[in-house]
């Protein structure tokens, strides 16, 4: 049986709109890239802290980093 898809979650989606890179937010939120990646792959999630930071960081309501629109 063939492995699902991993779906990419919503910070990954905001990084592209926003032409940002996982590097860029693991710079500034100055964390590694490992970790970033993790979560873009759903692999982990950030803590509820990183998580206001990368909405602040990304300019948009921390809503959409949890919730399609």
């Amino acid at each position: 049986m063939a492995k699902e898809k991993k779906r990419l979650n919503r910070i990954k989606i905001v990084l592209i709109e926003k032409e940002k890179t996982n590097i860029w937010l693991a710079e500034k939120l100055e964390i590694s890239k490992a970790a970033v990646s993790k979560w873009c792959t759903n692999d982990n999630q950030p803590t509820v802290e990183n998580l206001f930071k990368i909405a602040e960081l990304l300019e948009v309501d921390v809503c959409e980093l949890l919730v399609r629109k």
